[in-house]
């Protein structure tokens, strides 16, 4: 059975650009592979706590207070469902050139040294491999080519995070320029809804 692990970022709600299209590829997703398992985690509805003083040891070191305990639980409950995955399916907004701090602090609680990643003579070594993640990514302006790609923090950053772990097969899907106006918004929208039943199609 194919297990999909959703992760939803965005604090939009649902005029969300990535929530609507995360909806797309899952349903298509699921039209491919009717019997998959679904995990589905809402961050912008219910976070992941951010790194403090007060929780780090939870994922750094030997959990003692409740806080730090509580932390390693919560990381360990997400580690598992991400190595159960076979397809990860994010969606990621934009904000400010990068991803939202919410999807920042998942990512914080699944890169585990011994559990996702390992350290050697050789340097790190990724242990998630043979998955695949697609990744929507919702921009107000123009950042896949053009003078704007210098400033996209966003897509590289995914790419060396997922690439960290093992998970090297990503695909991003863009939809940009969003923020030009009405028309500009739909034709994204419209244009990543085609390229994500492309994907979908064969991904499950």
């Amino acid at each position: 059975m194919t297990n999909i692990l959703v992760i939803e970022s965005s604090a939009g709600g649902d005029a969300s650009v990535t929530k609507l299209l995360v909806g797309e590829a899952l349903a298509g997703l699921l039209a491919a592979n009717p019997a998959a398992n679904v995990t589905r985690h809402d961050l912008g509805l219910n976070p992941v706590p951010h790194v403090t003083a007060e929780n780090l040891a939870g994922l750094r070191g030997e959990p003692v207070t409740a806080a730090e305990k509580a932390t390693r639980a919560l990381s360990d409950k997400l580690v598992a469902e991400l190595k159960a995955a076979d397809v990860i399916l994010v969606g990621a907004p934009m904000y400010n050139f990068g991803v939202s701090t919410v999807l920042r602090s998942w990512f914080d609680h699944v890169l585990r040294a011994g559990l996702t990643f390992t350290y050697s003579e050789a340097g790190p070594k990724g242990l998630l491999e043979g998955k695949h993640a697609i990744v929507i990514e919702a921009r107000g302006g123009l950042y896949s080519e053009g003078p704007a790609k210098e400033i996209d923090f966003q897509e590289p950053y995914l790419r060396q995070l997922f690439g960290f772990i093992g998970v090297t097969d990503v695909t991003f899907v863009h939809a940009e320029k969003i923020g030009y106006g009405p028309d500009a918004r739909a034709a994204a929208i419209d244009g990543a809804k085609a390229t994500l039943a492309a994907i979908t199609a064969v991904a499950a």
